[in-house]
């Protein structure tokens, strides 16, 4: 992934960009302004690692997180949903998931989901299963495969 040049397609669209981070922690926000000059796109990241931070910070709703668990996609879409009307930005992409070590019958290690809200467009969400594959690499997958959203979305031009 070159973050560069996805940031150069973000900057020649105007876009701007809010991530909403649970299990990797901040690592999409610092991957994106780890590059000189990404202050013109990036605006903030939200870093929500308990359901509270979750709710206050994102709006995420009590009912979505009782009924879905934070691992789910209707709560990745509230998280996504949530960074883009509090940052008023163009994109958001959100990140929740189950790291490891650890996770259960119904929500496995490596099982993350991830939202993309944009102005005007229907938020997308996804869900993936890395598998077992250790925490340090389920949170890079996550980082790489949220970056690699952001930068199909700009590529479509629909931010």
């Amino acid at each position: 992934m070159d973050i560069s040049a996805l940031l150069d397609l973000a900057e020649s669209q105007r876009a701007t960009i809010a991530t909403a981070e649970s299990c990797t922690g901040g690592m999409i926000a610092a991957a994106l302004t780890d590059i000189t000059g990404s202050s013109s796109v990036v605006d903030r990241g939200f870093v929500t690692y308990s359901n509270a931070a979750k709710m206050q910070m994102l709006g995420v709703s009590a009912e979505t997180l009782k009924d879905f668990g934070a691992v789910s996609e209707e709560t990745a879409r509230e998280m996504a949903d949530g960074a883009l009307r509090a940052a008023g930005t163009t994109l958001a992409v959100s990140v929740t998931g189950i790291a490891g070590p650890g996770g259960s019958e119904h929500k496995p290690e490596g099982r993350v989901c991830f939202g993309l809200a944009q102005n005007g467009v229907q938020t997308e969400t996804e869900l993936v299963d890395f598998g077992a594959l250790g925490r340090d690499k389920v949170r890079l997958a996550s980082r790489d495969h949220a970056l690699a959203l952001l930068q199909r979305a700009l590529e479509r031009g629909d931010a």
